[in-house]
């Protein structure tokens, strides 16, 4: 019997969790060794899977009678991408692992859980109904828990908290969502959704299933408002699960949106536009977050906030461009057919950049670990000048800093390339209909944007990308270049010569090496990823549609960074920095405290809904009791209760016969004897002990033997009488 390959991928990770616990038991170093064999040999089966694929026959499992509907795996272009992109980053993190969490407690548990979590995290990516998403989803959250909460300080429990927190409330919004859809449509299978939708007329409940369902994926993607968790997870989460927790796991969260918006709501202009609108918030919002950061995890967190936003964009980018169909000049008739079911700027756009941010955050965690394992510090100021005399951090730091800056040449710049000029397509478009001059076929859509705000979004989007490369200038500087304000403090840095070992510097270094590779051959790499992967878009990619490195695209990466060198020296050195009392520069957290909406917003409100509830609960707890009483008094009159003795009959009338000769006897001593016994309670005390202890008497295993050897007494004295 043939095994099915995506059985093996999504349920080993399941079985290896256990066993490299019962393994870390005994030896260490044999489990970290055999999660390492078992995230190898997962990769190497998604590349093989990968390098044989065809659309024409994809690979399917079909798990019946389990959780009511059944779980559904299929394996197609992006689905092969994201999880050989996952498969990669497991291994990575696994192999650094080793070395990051060489004094920590719990490794055990650890490794366990992060196993749990690559299952899930696979039956994710390769589900193909939202039924079978959803399990894994809300499986995927509760294991990645345990990652944040890892060293049970209180600021982890604190985080941990709020992260299960808006997975629970998120993951019981989407339920409620998959509820709606099914009623509405009777389906929950992604690849029937855009057709079954299409032809369903009131729209209304799709809507509010597709709100509820992007609700929940939104709070995992860190979308705003749902990104409270990620700027307080990421820094006190170990650095390999942070790698996994912005790379992978928030790319999950995307997948749901894409679904929703590229399967359920494709050319739905006013969908797209929310997402638009919601994506340039999340851009911006991040980036912002980033800059005033002076903690190296939390910026590069609120970095992946931002980066999340760009992809968004770019779903916003292709519903609209899928929304425009095609109408002829004279006049403006109705719509006669959806003119673009290609798209293929944006959907490249989006599939790339999730693919590069996740290898980008990648490197710089795990090189943000190297910091923190050796300093146990994340504090800007604290760890200023740590790898000046390390060259080979150097070396993947700056790697990682120019792909999600966005410079030519890394792979960042060839992803947004593509989201911006989807903007500028979409802008183009829209100022041809709005033009009368121009008697050609033109592209209408009743878009909700004018041309004046689609050029608005655009330069948000430049700054967007400005911001990044001032804050990853910020974080390389204070690394790499600037000296620590303690003399002494640098001296120690510089002698730091085995900081990393050579398993930990495979790891870095390689993925590192994808960065470049990806960005000096886009039309080779990016575009064959490309081409297999936009399919879950309703899309399709020709590789060779682009021109990377022509003017008009590099000018756009000209301007952001244009921009960035003046955010850098006109904002973050006056104003994000100080002097301290030697005149030495220091990095400053100008952030307002109390504008965090964590606790100026979710915590208040749950903390009022939970007293409102609490008290219309005790209302109608009182007006339960006063009915109660009421229909007691009226309807329900009590009856008065029959006189009950204490006791049974027999210690009833002995007892009553031993007080009434104990009341005799001190009417004849005149009252000597004043201590007088109730022999009625005194006699139905002792009844009810006798009682409790032949019960318990009668439970015990001597007991029992006595009552067999009565039984054999007996069973002989009847033998002996009939013999005789």
């Amino acid at each position: 019997m043939m095994i099915n390959p995506l059985g093996i991928i999504v349920f080993m990770p399941f079985i290896g969790a256990f066993l490299s616990y019962i393994i870390g038991r005994f030896n260490k170093t044999a489990r970290n060794v055999f999660a390492d064999v078992l995230v190898i040999a997962e990769l190497s089966l998604l590349a093989y899977l990968f390098a044989n694929f065809s659309s024409e026959n994809l690979i399917t499992l079909d798990v019946d009678k389990v959780c009511g509907f059944g779980l559904h795996f299929v394996l197609s272009g992006f689905r092969g991408v994201y999880t050989l992109v996952a498969a990669l980053m497991w291994c990575m993190t696994t192999i650094f692992s080793a070395e990051y969490f060489k004094h920590y407690h719990n490794r055990n548990r650890y490794y366990m859980f992060m196993l749990l979590t690559l299952g899930a995290t696979m039956g994710v990516f390769l589900s193909a109904d939202l039924y079978t998403t959803f399990i894994f989803f809300e499986i995927m959250s509760f294991t990645s828990y345990v990652w944040v909460a890892h060293d049970e300080k209180k600021p982890s429990m604190r985080a941990a908290e709020t992260y299960l927190a808006v997975a629970v409330i998120g993951g019981m919004v989407m339920l409620m969502g998959l509820f709606l859809l099914y009623n509405a449509v009777g389906t929950l299978e992604i690849s029937k959704l855009f057709n079954v939708i299409s032809r369903v007329e009131d729209k209304r409940m799709i809507y509010a299933a597709a709100t509820c369902i992007t609700v929940g994926f939104g709070a995992k993607a860190g979308a705003f408002p749902l990104h409270i968790w990620l700027p307080k997870a990421h820094p006190v989460a170990p650095a390999p699960a942070s790698a996994l927790l912005s790379g992978i796991l928030t790319k999950s969260g995307v997948y749901g949106i894409l679904v929703v918006s590229c399967n359920m709501l494709y050319g739905n202009d006013g969908w797209a536009a929310l997402i638009l609108i919601l994506a340039v918030v999340t851009m911006f919002t991040g980036a912002l977050l980033a800059l005033f950061s002076t903690d190296l995890k939390r910026t590069l967190a609120c970095s992946s906030m931002s980066q999340i936003g760009f992809i968004m964009v770019g779903v916003g980018m292709h519903g609209l461009l899928g929304a425009m169909v095609e109408v002829h000049t004279g006049g403006r008739p109705e719509a006669t057919s959806l003119m673009n079911l290609n798209a293929p700027l944006p959907s490249a756009g989006i599939l790339l950049h999730m693919m590069n941010h996740s290898i980008i955050k990648l490197v710089l965690f795990m090189a943000a670990g190297v910091v923190f394992m050796n300093l146990h510090k994340l504090d800007l100021n604290e760890i200023k000048g740590f790898g000046r005399k390390k060259p080979f951090l150097n070396i993947v730091f700056l790697i990682g800093a120019l792909g999600i800056g966005g410079i030519p040449l890394f792979n960042g710049y060839v992803s947004k390339t593509l989201l911006h000029e989807s903007i500028v397509e979409y802008y183009e478009e829209l100022e041809n209909f709005l033009n009368p001059a121009i008697s050609s076929v033109k592209f209408y859509s009743p878009s909700v944007f004018t041309p004046e705000t689609i050029k608005l979004i655009e330069w948000i989007f430049l700054i967007s990308g400005g911001m990044t490369v001032a804050y990853m200038t910020k974080l390389y500087l204070c690394l790499f270049v600037f000296k620590n304000n303690d003399d002494e403090v640098q001296k120690k840095y510089d002698d730091m010569k085995s900081y990393m070992n050579i398993p930990s510097k495979i790891a870095i270094g390689l993925s590192a090496l994808i960065i470049p590779i990806m960005g000096f051959f886009p039309g080779v790499v990016m575009d064959f990823f490309a081409s297999r992967g936009v399919d879950l878009m309703n899309a399709k990619f020709e590789p060779g549609e682009v021109h990377y490195f022509s003017l008009e695209n590099l000018k756009g990466a000209c301007i952001s960074i244009g921009i960035g060198a003046l955010i850098y020296f006109g904002f973050i050195i006056p104003l994000l920095t100080k002097k301290d009392e030697n005149g030495k520069r220091v990095y400053v957290n100008r952030w307002p405290a109390w504008l965090d909406l964590e606790n100026l917003i979710y915590r208040p409100l749950i903390a009022a809904a939970c007293y409102v509830a609490g008290f219309l609960c005790r209302i109608l707890d009182c007006a339960l009791d006063t009915v109660v009483v009421f229909l007691r008094k009226t309807i329900y009159k009590d009856c008065p209760l029959k006189f009950e003795h204490e006791g049974d009959s027999f210690t009833f009338w002995l007892g009553t016969r031993l007080n009434n000769a104990q009341k005799t006897a001190d009417d004849i001593f005149d009252g000597t004897y004043d201590d007088n016994i109730d022999f009625v309670h005194e006699f139905s005390l002792r009844k009810t002990k006798i009682k409790e202890l032949f019960f318990i008497m009668t439970r015990t295993l001597s007991f029992g033997m006595l009552l067999c050897c009565i039984g054999m007494l007996v069973g002989m004295i009847y033998l002996l009488m009939v013999h005789w």
